[in-house]
């Protein structure tokens, strides 16, 4: 295997496959996109479609939370072709309150490519399962191990974790990314999609943020982590930069009738084609409101709301009027769950007594 050039041949340490699989067909979850090991020996084949969904999905979601959006979705929309020939809004609708919009913007595409150019049926490799919109090493790693047993590495936050403690890394792991996926690029068995599944397993259940149930774990006999009597001390955290803060209006406008007026973000940008109310633009120091239009506005409170790369505090004004603005449309109160809103447009709503 090749190496890099601060890579020494020593550093990476043997993974006992065989002990990580006997303790997965064991102990393995129960995922709704899962094909359990005893069915995998029977010659049951994961699905690509579910596999690939549920791995967007858990891009920066746990798995508690993403349950119920992949069951509305594999209700709605069983195949991948169903999923292409759905309106992206209707996506984005479904979508909502998942957090990290792109992914839904790009699952929609992803969807379209695999019928517009394969057929329908997502390719086998993780090189050209690469090649499709939303998907780069770790989804298509993951879907071409899990479904096809290609013998690729799969390093998922999990994982890094896993190795982090078991080679004990004396640095952040975003700095020995090589030595991870080397570590576990060599122990990659033919059962290639049980043991990508199971490691993922060992570092939710077993190896997990804050604990190290090392007794139960397969790895323990050859973990440095675990003889340093304090494996929890890895992964070393990273040095953290302090977020800005970044702030801005949002303007609730309430018709006398009941309705709501909302509009569509622009295409590109932070919560693209998303669903918003109307608001001024986010800044780096807090502005002086420029409201929409005049009338008896108050100011009701804040909504504080923090992003990947930022915090942000909008300060929320309501008004009761008749006045729509250039784009936009009237929202019934009653039927906001069917609109796009995002969770911070939700806590919008809710600021100004909107439920």
């Amino acid at each position: 295997m090749a190496q890099t050039a601060s890579m020494q041949h020593s550093e990476i340490s043997a993974i006992d496959a065989d002990a990580v699989l006997d303790w997965y067909d064991r102990h393995a979850r129960d995922l709704p996109w899962r094909v359990s090991p005893a069915d995998r020996a029977r010659g049951v084949k994961p699905n690509p479609y579910f596999v690939w969904l549920s791995e967007i999905m858990l891009q920066q979601t746990t798995i508690a939370a993403v349950r119920k959006y992949f069951a509305a979705f594999t209700r709605l929309w069983p195949t991948v072709q169903d999923l292409a020939a759905a309106p992206l809004d209707d996506v984005l609708v479904q979508w909502a309150g998942l957090g990290y919009y792109a992914r839904a913007r790009n699952l929609h595409a992803c969807a379209t490519a695999v019928v517009v150019h394969h057929g329908g049926v997502f390719p086998t490799t993780a090189a050209a399962l690469r090649d499709l919109p939303g998907i780069g090493d770790y989804t298509s790693s993951a879907i071409a191990a899990i479904c096809h047993d290609e013998r690729v590495a799969v390093v998922d936050g999990n994982v890094d974790r896993v190795i982090a403690r078991y080679l004990a890394l004396s640095k952040p792991v975003r700095e020995e990314k090589p030595l991870v996926r080397a570590t576990v690029q060599n122990a990659v068995p033919g059962r290639a999609g049980d043991f990508a599944q199971a490691m993922m397993d060992l570092g939710a259940t077993i190896c997990a943020p804050r604990r190290a149930n090392c007794l139960l774990c397969p790895l323990e006999p050859d973990c440095r982590g675990t003889k340093t009597g304090n494996p929890v001390a890895f992964p070393v955290p990273p040095a953290k930069a302090e977020k800005p803060r970044r702030h801005g209006h949002a303007f609730v406008i309430r018709h006398p009738d009941g309705k709501v007026f909302l509009r569509q973000r622009g295409p590109k940008g932070m919560l693209a084609k998303m669903t918003e109310t109307p608001g001024s633009a986010w800044g780096d120091v807090e502005s002086v409101v420029s409201l929409p239009f005049s009338g008896d506005w108050r100011a009701v409170g804040e909504v504080n709301h923090t992003f990947t790369h930022f915090h942000l505090t909008l300060t929320v004004w309501s008004i009761t009027a008749d006045n729509p603005l250039d784009e936009g449309w009237w929202a019934e109160e009653t039927m906001l769950d069917s609109e796009a809103l995002p969770s911070l447009f939700r806590k919008v709503l809710k600021t100004a007594g909107i439920r």
